[in-house]
């Protein structure tokens, strides 16, 4: 039986994402799926639409068999770290392929790029000239390489790190992608597939989104408080004296944050006063989430401690009294961990900015099946 591992960050689950866990079940008939969920806040510094229990309940719906999270000290950070940690997880759990979705739908291509990541000694090296240049990192990558991808598409990013952390670790796991039926940058599309980002869009501009997820979504949709959230990273950037020990806080940008931030009014303002070549918008929603929920940079390679199972169907739970014996990674909370104490400060702080109980969820730390 194929084990297959997804990684997905469901802001919100659409009809892509069905689409998606669909075309596995095409391709690989008797395969078990096994996703790893990003939480509240996601790779790109965004605050998630769905909360955690949600994207679980929906995950088990669609036919996915076992939910894991993703914690937020990985969650939230760049590709690379992100994806690191999401294939560790899917590796503890015995999985011997991932799928994921790619604009470039071509797996050797992918390859190659990690080929030179890796093995290459001069492609460090080119890439820090380019940085140093104020080159954001994924124009610095492209231009270290001599492979035609266009570097603006994201599940070929995610793809390409998914890859690296294979080969880094050796692991006995194939990669494989399938082709992307999206544009991620197209925000007027109206197909029965669009992105998610297309989604949160027609949200913002009061558009109706019944037709690009399923129905039982429509009301479990949250409502991001944006001035709270501006009010709550106003406060923690005025009174911490030192912002630079948080995770993203780098050469020095700390100093204009605090000038800016008293002299706007929201958040859109402040990151639009805040982006530069080198701090893309990406990067300022990531370290103003860091900053708000307080992840320290000597906290930003913890090890993975523990595994938190989210949810489980039948198969799911039969493929788990299979395999226990043979996890390396326990999957019972450390509730003395780290990582631990940043996915309870972040469920409070969603919960704040929601008027969700995910607090609630992540005490009861009960899978649902």
């Amino acid at each position: 039986m194929d084990v297959i591992g997804i990684i997905c960050e469901y802001n919100p689950f659409h009809n892509g994402h069905i689409y998606h866990i669909k075309k596995i079940k095409e391709l690989y008939k008797d395969s078990l799926i096994i996703l790893v969920v990003n939480g509240y806040f996601l790779e790109r510094g965004e605050i998630s639409i769905l909360s955690k229990k949600t994207k679980t309940e929906i995950a088990l719906e669609y036919n996915v068999d076992i939910v894991l999270e993703l914690p937020f000290v990985y969650g939230s950070q760049s590709a690379d770290k992100f994806a690191d940690a999401a294939i560790k997880i899917l590796n503890n759990f015995k999985v011997n392929k991932i799928v994921f979705g790619s604009e470039c739908n071509n797996i050797n291509e992918l390859t190659k790029i990690v080929d030179t990541q890796l093995n290459d000694k001069e492609y460090d090296i080119k890439v820090k000239k380019y940085l140093d240049k104020g080159l954001n990192y994924p124009t610095a990558m492209a231009k270290s390489l001599d492979i035609n991808i266009n570097f603006n598409n994201p599940n070929d990013l995610l793809g390409i790190s998914y890859i690296k952390a294979i080969y880094k670790n050796k692991y006995n796991i194939e990669p494989i992608c399938i082709k992307r039926t999206n544009d991620y940058h197209d925000l007027n599309s109206n197909d029965k597939i669009i992105s998610a980002s297309n989604i949160r869009n027609k949200l913002n501009d009061n558009i109706e989104i019944k037709n690009y997820l399923p129905n039982a979504l429509l009301n479990k949709i949250e409502t991001i408080d944006k001035n709270k959230l501006f009010e709550l990273i106003k406060y923690k950037v005025i009174t911490e004296k030192d912002l630079s020990i948080y995770l993203t806080v780098d050469e020095g940008i700390e100093n204009k944050l605090k000038k800016v931030i008293l002299k706007v009014n929201n958040i859109d303002d402040l990151i639009k006063k805040l982006k530069t070549k080198r701090y893309t918008y990406n990067k300022i929603n990531r370290m103003l989430i860091h900053i708000l929920i307080g992840l320290l940079k000597e906290d930003s390679n913890l090890e993975i401690d523990y595994i938190h199972i989210l949810g489980f169907n039948n198969n799911g739970k039969n493929y788990l009294n299979e395999i226990k014996k043979e996890l390396v990674i326990p999957i019972k909370i450390n509730r003395n961990s780290k990582i631990y104490e940043y996915e309870i400060k972040s469920s409070l702080v969603y919960d704040i900015l929601t008027n969700n109980n995910s607090y609630e969820f992540e005490l009861k730390n009960k899978p649902i099946n």
